[in-house]
C-alpha cells in the first residue's frame, strides 16, 4: 500500500546518510599518514628519547596537551555536525517525495520542524531513518476502542457518518454494522441521505442483508427529522446502536454543511465519523478539515485503502484534524475493516 513512498524514503534517507559519510571521509583524508619508523640502533633511540623527554619543560608538555584536545573536539564537532544549511538542501528532495505521495504541505511543515530539531547541531550519523520515523508517528494517533466506547456509553449510542458521496459512505456505514453485529450490539440503521436518488435504496439493501432496520422518509424530508425518528425507534425498542447516514453533496458546500450542523444539533450523536478516500490524496485532507471546522468530528475512516500506494492521506487528515482514524476500508465485502493502527504504518512506510 506504501510501496511508492517507502522506496523514495529509503533513497533520500541513504542520500542522507551519504551526505554524512563523504563529511566524515574528507575528515579523514585529512589526517596525516603515519611515516614508517626507519630502523635504527635501539641503544641509540633511547638516549635521544630520553634527552628529549627531559629537554620538554612541565608547563609545555601540559599546554600541549590542552591544544591537541581542543584540536581533537573541534574536528569531532565539524566532522559529525548538521549545519542548517545541510538540512535544508537535503530536506528539499524529502519535502518532493511527501508532495507527491500526497501527504500535506502543512504536514510536511510540521515535519520539517520536529526533523530541523532532533538533526540539525546533532551527530549526522544519527540515525536519520529513525528520526523520520517518530516525526511521523508524532503526528498520527491510535484510536479508542470503539467497541468499548459505545459499551460504555448511553445508549442508544448515535454514531454520525459524514462525507462527501462517492467515498464509500454507505458501504462502510454497512461494514461497521457487521462488525458491531458480530460484537453482541444491536443496530439501527437511519437513512438522513434524503436528497441523493437511490441513497434510500442502496442502504435498504444492506439493511435487509445484515437484518437491521432501516429508518427512513421520502426524498426531500428533513434529514434531522430522519434521525430523531431512529433514536425513537432505538429507545422504544432497546436498540443499542443507531447508525446515522448523511448527504454528501458538494455541488452546494454551503447548504450541505448547515444541514449536517442541523442534524447534529438535533440529533446530538455520541460520534461523528468523517469518510474519505485514501486514493484523493489533498481532496480528502480538505474534506476533512471542512467536515471538522463545521461540526467538529471525533474520528475519521478511509476508505479504499487497499488500492493506495501512496499512504500520504493518513498522515494528512489526522494531522490537519487533530483526530485518530478509526478504521481503514481495504476492500467492498462486509469484513473488509482492519482496524487503523499507526505502528502497522509505519513499519508499511520504512520496512
Amino acid at each position: 500500500m506504501f510501496k511508492n513512498l517507502k522506496e523514495k524514503l529509503k533513497g533520500w534517507i541513504k542520500k542522507t546518510d551519504a551526505e554524512a559519510e563523504i563529511v566524515e571521509d574528507v575528515e579523514q583524508k585529512k589526517e596525516p599518514k603515519k611515516k614508517e619508523p626507519k630502523k635504527t640502533n635501539k641503544k641509540k633511540v633511547k638516549k635521544k628519547v630520553k634527552k628529549k623527554v627531559e629537554a620538554v619543560d612541565e608547563k609545555t608538555e601540559e599546554i600541549f596537551e590542552d591544544i591537541k584536545k581542543e584540536v581533537k573536539k573541534s574536528k569531532s564537532i565539524f566532522r559529525k555536525s548538521l549545519t542548517e544549511e545541510k538540512f535544508d538542501e537535503v530536506f528539499d528532495e524529502l519535502e518532493m517525495i511527501l508532495l507527491q505521495n500526497n501527504v500535506a504541505y502543512e504536514a510536511i511543515e510540521e515535519l520539517k520542524k520536529s526533523l530541523r530539531e532532533k538533526l540539525v547541531g546533532e551527530s549526522v550519523k544519527t540515525n536519520v531513518e529513525e528520526a523520520l520515523k517518530e516525526s511521523i508517528e508524532e503526528l498520527l494517533q491510535n484510536p479508542p476502542n470503539l467497541i468499548d466506547q459505545i459499551k460504555s456509553g448511553d445508549k442508544p449510542f448515535v454514531i454520525l457518518f459524514t462525507g462527501i458521496n462517492g467515498s464509500g459512505k454507505t458501504t462502510t456505514i454497512a461494514k461497521v454494522t457487521n462488525l458491531l453485529l458480530k460484537n453482541k450490539l444491536s443496530v439501527c440503521l437511519a437513512s438522513a441521505d434524503t436528497f441523493r436518488a437511490a441513497a434510500i435504496e442502496q442502504l435498504q439493501i444492506h439493511a435487509d442483508k445484515l437484518g437491521v432496520p432501516l429508518i427512513k422518509k421520502d426524498y426531500g424530508s428533513d434529514p434531522a427529522s430522519v434521525g430523531f425518528d431512529a433514536i425513537a425507534h432505538a429507545k422504544k425498542n432497546n436498540i443499542e446502536v443507531v447508525l446515522i447516514d448523511t448527504a454528501g453533496r458538494m455541488n452546494n458546500r454551503d447548504t450541505l454543511m448547515k444541514e449536517i450542523e442541523k442534524i447534529v444539533r438535533v440529533n446530538s450523536p455520541d460520534l461523528k465519523i468523517f469518510l474519505g478516500e485514501s486514493i484523493t490524496g489533498n481532496d480528502a485532507t480538505t474534506q476533512a478539515r471542512d467536515f471538522n471546522d463545521a461540526v467538529g468530528i471525533d474520528g475519521i475512516i478511509l476508505s479504499k485503502a487497499d488500492v493506495d500506494e501512496k499512504g500520504g492521506t493518513a498522515i494528512s487528515v489526522s494531522h490537519v484534524t487533530k483526530k485518530p482514524i478509526y478504521f481503514l476500508g481495504t476492500g467492498q465485502a462486509y469484513e473488509d475493516l482492519e482496524v487503523f493502527d499507526k505502528n502497522k504504518l509505519l513499519d508499511k512506510i520504512f520496512n
